[in-house]
């Protein structure tokens, strides 16, 4: 007797009755209940001793904070403690050592090429004011001051600049109106 189409199933539907009822085995590492059951215990108390050990952390840290508060000692005078303990190791090693003393030469170094440069620039100003080009500068600007000292003064006398700005401010005080366009009286 041959079966009849319409009681077998199809072969989809049986593919995924095979799929869905196999479980997944992995043959490398196979845990039994029992192992899996005694990890879930041993992580459960992990997990409370951490909790625990939070806890005591914490109670210390409060405790050190009390005690460095009693003695005066607070965070920032730690962190000075810190950087300055730092500060003194850093300058014990070779390399600040060697860098502090390349630097320290650099800078006798600069210092002479400084000396050297300024003491050039002032014999070469020295010698520009022997030269004929500078008297003659020198020159035109006397001559310059003269006149203006002519026109502003009125009296060619030989005075310091001083003087001109002060004759200078007195002939413009002379020039200035002494009527006022305003009523005199005093505002409240």
């Amino acid at each position: 007797m041959e079966p009849r189409r319409q009681d077998l199933p199809d072969s989809d539907s049986l593919k995924d009755v095979k799929e869905a009822t196999v479980p997944e085995v992995d043959l490398n590492n196979t845990i039994t209940e029992k192992e899996t059951d005694e990890m879930q215990h041993e992580l459960i108390k992990l997990e409370e001793e951490i909790a625990t050990l939070k806890q005591v952390l914490a109670s210390k840290e409060k405790r050190q904070s009390e005690l460095k508060q009693c003695l005066g000692v607070s965070s920032l005078s730690g962190l000075k403690e810190n950087l300055s303990r730092g500060w003194s190791d850093m300058q014990s090693t070779t390399a600040y050592k060697k860098t502090s003393e390349t630097l320290s030469t650099a800078g006798q170094r600069t210092s002479v090429a400084f000396n050297n440069l300024g003491t050039a620039i002032s014999r070469k100003i020295g010698d520009m004011r022997n030269s004929s080009s500078f008297k003659s500068f020198e020159e035109k600007v006397e001559s310059t001051m003269s006149n203006i000292k002519l026109k502003v003064g009125g009296s060619s006398s030989g005075g310091s600049f001083e003087d001109v700005l002060s004759s200078t401010a007195q002939a413009c005080a002379q020039d200035v109106p002494t009527n006022n366009p305003r009523d005199n009286t005093e505002f409240p």
